[in-house]
C-alpha cells in the first residue's frame, strides 16, 4: 500500500477538509496572502496548499513536532525535495491529459483508461525509487525516513517490471482471452479475463491433436454479436474494475504526495527569501497545552518584511505564565505590527514550520482567533459596536478552552467607559476558560484598571517613544499611559512634512 504520511504520522493531508470558520479573518487581519504568495513563489498550487495547511494548523504537540522534523529535513535537503515535487507534478500533469469519459463506462473503455493512467506513473515511480536509493540516508525525520523506506522496500525493479508486463498484456492487441465455467443449465459463470498465451509453433503445428474449437459470428447475426459483446463485457468487468482501482490508488498516492511535498517546497521558498534578506529564522520550542508560555527574541512581522527592501525591526518578549498581554502606547509605534508578528509566528509554529525570530517559544493553543477593528462599511446595517459584538459572539461560539485571541483596538467604536467595561468582562471570561489574549488598545481606563488589579498574570507592554517623539517601533515592559501621543502624528503630517 503506497502512502506518503509526510505531514501527519497516521494519515494523508486532506485538502478537501473545510477550513475553520475564522480562516478569512486570519488571512485579512494577519495579511497572510503575502506570506502564502511568497511560499508559492509563482506556483499557484503551492500557494493554495500552503494557505490551506497553515489555516488548518495543528493543535497536538506530538503532531507539531512530527511535522517540524519533516520541514527541517526539507530545509536541509532542498534540491532533493524539489526534485521529488517536480517528478510527481509532471506525472500528474501527464496523467491529467488522458481523456476520462464520464458517459461511456463499458468495461473495455474503463480498462483502457485505467491502463493508460497507470502507464503515466510507471517511470515516475522508478525515478522516486532512484531518489530514495541515492538520498534516503540524508534524511533524519520519521516522516521522510518512513516514506523513503517504503519506496525502497515496495517499489523495486522487479515490482515495476511486473507492472509493465501486465500493462503490455492488458493492451489486448489480439483481443481478450476470457475464461468461463459452465453453471446450472449450462449458463456461463465466473467470467474472467485470462493472460494471453505465448505463441507456440508446436501448438500451431499440432492440427491433428487440436482440443479447442472456434466459430465465427455471421456478419448479419445481430443477436449473436450482441451476445458476444455481453460475454466480452462480463469477462472484462472484473479485470477492468481491478485495474481501475489500482490506477486510482496510484493516482491518489501521487496527488497526496504532491500536496505534502508542496508544503515542504513552500517552506523552502519562504526560508530562502528570508535568509537571502538577512532576516533571522529559527525552529521554535513548542510547549504542551496548559500553562501559557511565550518567550521570543527579534520577533518580526514576516508579511511586512516581504514587502520591504530593508530588514524589519524585531521585538523581544518574555511572557511565560502570562494569560493576558496588554499593549499600549504611542500611535504608529509598532503595536499592530507586533500583534501580527506574534499571530503569524504562532500559526507557523503550529503548522510545523520555522518562525520569523531569532528564538521563539510558545505553548500549543487550541486555535488562533483575531478580533481587529474594522473600517466603516457603507453597507453596514447596524452600528460599529453592534458589528464588533456580533463578531465577538461568533468567535466565542467557535472558540474552545485554551485558545489564543489577538485583539486590535476592539470596542473603540464607543466611549471609553463603555468600551472598557465590555472589554473587561470579556477578558475576565477568557481568563476563566484558559484563553490566552493579546490586546492592543487605547482604552486607558481598561489598561490602567487591569494594571492596578494585576495578580501577576498580565504583561503590560508599551510602544517606545523618544523624547522628540521619534518612534523606535519597539515595545518594552511599562505601565500604561493616559496618552497615545496623537499630537506627534499631527506634527509629523502637518508640520514637519
Amino acid at each position: 500500500m503506497l502512502s506518503a504520511h509526510l505531514l501527519h504520522p497516521d494519515r494523508d493531508l486532506d485538502l478537501s477538509a473545510p477550513l475553520p470558520p475564522n480562516a478569512p479573518d486570519l488571512v485579512n487581519d494577519l495579511e497572510l496572502a503575502t506570506l502564502f504568495a511568497a511560499m508559492g513563489s509563482g506556483d499557484v498550487y503551492i500557494e493554495q496548499v500552503a494557505g490551506h495547511t497553515m489555516l488548518s494548523s495543528l493543535t497536538d504537540l506530538d503532531r507539531v513536532e512530527y511535522r517540524r522534523a519533516v520541514v527541517a529535513d526539507a530545509l536541509e535537503q532542498p534540491d532533493v525535495v524539489r526534485e521529488m515535487y517536480n517528478v510527481v507534478s509532471a506525472a500528474i500533469e501527464h496523467e491529467s491529459k488522458i481523456f476520462h469519459s464520464r458517459l461511456a463506462r463499458a468495461p473495455e473503455a474503463v480498462l483502457g483508461e485505467a491502463r493508460r493512467s497507470l502507464r503515466c506513473f510507471v517511470d515516475p515511480l522508478r525515478r522516486l525509487r532512484r531518489i530514495a536509493d541515492e538520498h534516503g540516508s540524508a534524511f533524519a525525520s520519521e516522516g521522510f525516513r518512513d516514506f523513503l523506506t517504503m519506496l525502497v522496500s515496495e517499489i523495486d525493479e522487479a515490482y515495476i517490471g511486473t507492472i509493465e508486463d501486465h500493462l503490455r498484456g492488458l493492451a489486448l492487441r489480439h483481443g481478450p482471452l476470457i475464461g468461463v465455467r459452465l453453471g446450472p443449465g449450462n449458463r456461463g459463470v465466473e467470467h474472467a479475463l485470462l493472460a494471453p498465451k505465448a505463441p507456440s509453433w508446436a501448438r500451431w503445428a499440432a492440427v491433428g491433436s487440436r482440443r479447442t474449437y472456434g466459430f465465427e459470428i455471421a456478419q448479419r447475426d445481430m443477436a449473436g454479436a450482441d451476445e458476444l459483446g455481453r460475454l466480452r463485457s462480463r469477462g472484462l468487468d472484473r479485470a477492468a474494475n481491478a485495474v481501475a482501482a489500482a490506477a486510482e490508488h496510484v493516482r491518489s498516492f501521487f496527488v497526496t504526495l504532491r500536496a505534502e511535498l508542496a508544503f515542504c517546497v513552500g517552506s523552502i521558498n519562504l526560508h530562502d527569501r528570508l535568509v537571502a534578506k538577512g532576516e533571522p529564522t529559527c525552529f521554535p520550542v513548542a510547549g504542551a497545552p496548559g500553562e501559557p508560555r511565550l518567550d521570543a527574541s527579534d520577533l518580526y512581522d514576516v508579511s511586512l518584511s516581504l514587502n520591504l527592501a530593508e530588514r524589519t525591526i524585531g521585538n523581544d518578549i518574555k511572557a511565560d505564565g502570562k494569560r493576558l498581554i496588554m499593549i499600549t502606547g504611542a500611535n504608529q509605534g509598532g503595536k499592530s505590527t507586533f500583534l501580527r508578528a506574534l499571530g503569524i509566528a504562532q500559526l507557523m509554529m503550529q503548522s510545523g514550520m520555522f518562525t520569523p525570530a531569532a528564538s521563539f517559544t510558545s505553548d500549543v493553543r487550541a486555535g488562533l482567533f483575531t478580533h481587529f477593528k474594522r473600517e466603516e462599511d457603507e453597507e453596514m446595517e447596524s452600528g460599529k459596536l453592534d458589528e464588533e459584538l456580533a463578531r465577538m459572539d461568533a468567535i466565542v461560539r467557535s472558540m474552545g478552552p485554551e485558545a489564543m485571541i489577538l485583539l486590535n483596538e476592539s470596542f473603540s467604536s464607543t466611549n471609553e467607559r463603555e468600551g472598557s467595561e465590555i472589554a473587561r468582562q470579556i477578558l475576565r471570561a477568557f481568563a476563566d476558560t484558559g484563553v490566552k489574549a493579546v490586546f492592543v488598545t487605547h482604552l486607558f481606563d481598561l489598561a490602567d484598571g487591569l494594571y492596578r488589579s494585576d495578580d501577576g498574570s498580565t504583561l503590560f507592554l508599551r510602544a517606545e517613544r523618544g523624547p522628540d517623539g521619534e518612534r523606535t517601533y519597539r515595545l518594552g515592559e511599562a505601565r500604561p499611559l493616559s496618552t497615545s501621543f496623537g499630537e506627534d502624528v499631527y506634527r509629523q503630517i502637518f508640520t514637519d512634512g
